[in-house]
C-alpha cells in the first residue's frame, strides 16, 4: 500500500511539472506571437508611410511638371512678344533713318567731334583745322543742347563776343551773372552741362584746359569718333 501511494505522489508531481512546463511554453509562445505581431504592425506602418511618401512625391512631381510647362509657355509667349516688339522697333528705326537720310540729303549734315584730350583755347582752333574742321558755332537751341563751344572776345573789345568765323554773337545761353570777366582775363567761353541747358555758358581764361568740339560739314562719310547730329 505504501508503494502504491508513493507512485501516486510521483505521478501527481510529474503531471504538475508537465503543467508548469506547458504554462511556461504558452507564456513564451504568447510573448513571441505578440512581438511578431507588433513587428508586423510596425512593418505595415512603415510600408504605409513609404507609400504615402511615394504618393506625395508623385503629386509634387506632377505639380512641378505642370509649373514647368506653364513657365515654358510663358517664356515662349514672352520671347515671341519680345521678338515682335524688337521687329516693331527696328521697323520704326528703319523708317526714321529713311526720313533722316531724305532730310539730310536736302539740308546737309553736320558732325561734331569730341576731343579726347584737354587743351587751352588758344590752340583749340588749330587743333580743329588740322582735322578739317573748326570750332563749333552755336546759334540754335538744338546745337546748344549737344556741344561744347569756342567763343571769345580775346581779339575784340571786352564783351564783344565773336565766333571763330568772325560772326558776332546774336544769341547767348549764359549762366546767371555771366559773362563777368572775373579777374579781367576771362575772354573764352565754356559750356557747363551740369547747369540748365539754356543757361550754361561761362566765360573763363583762355589758358584753361578743357575738351573741345570741332565741327565739320559733310554729306559723304561718317567715321568714329565723329558724332552725327540731326537738326530738327
Amino acid at each position: 500500500g505504501c508503494q502504491h501511494g508513493r507512485c501516486l505522489v510521483l505521478i501527481t508531481v510529474f503531471f504538475q511539472i508537465i503543467c508548469v512546463l506547458l504554462l511556461i511554453n504558452n507564456i513564451l509562445l504568447h510573448i513571441t506571437i505578440t512581438a511578431e505581431r507588433d513587428l508586423i504592425k510596425s512593418y505595415k506602418n512603415t510600408v504605409e508611410e513609404f507609400n504615402q511618401t511615394i504618393n506625395s512625391l508623385q503629386d509634387n512631381y506632377t505639380d512641378l511638371m505642370i509649373e514647368i510647362h506653364q513657365l515654358q509657355n510663358n517664356f515662349n509667349s514672352l520671347s515671341q512678344k519680345n521678338l515682335e516688339t524688337r521687329v516693331k522697333d527696328l521697323t520704326a528705326e528703319k523708317k526714321q533713318l529713311h526720313r533722316d537720310f531724305d532730310f539730310l540729303n536736302k539740308k546737309g549734315t553736320v558732325f561734331f567731334f569730341m576731343s579726347m584730350i584737354e587743351i587751352h583755347q588758344l590752340d583749340s582752333r588749330q587743333y580743329c583745322r588740322d582735322r578739317g574742321a573748326d570750332l563749333v558755332i552755336i546759334n540754335t537751341e538744338e546745337k546748344q543742347e549737344r556741344v561744347w563751344i569756342g567763343l571769345s572776345d580775346r581779339e575784340e573789345d571786352e564783351g564783344n563776343m565773336k565766333w571763330v568765323d568772325n560772326s558776332t554773337l546774336k544769341q547767348g545761353f549764359w549762366l546767371n551773372g555771366e559773362p563777368n570777366n572775373q579777374g579781367g582775363n576771362e575772354d573764352c567761353i565754356e559750356l557747363m552741362p551740369s547747369n540748365p541747358v539754356l543757361n550754361n555758358w561761362n566765360d573763363l581764361p583762355c589758358s584753361y584746359c578743357m575738351n573741345i568740339v570741332p565741327l565739320i560739314n559733310t554729306v559723304q562719310i561718317i567715321l568714329s569718333p565723329w558724332i552725327k547730329v540731326k537738326w530738327k
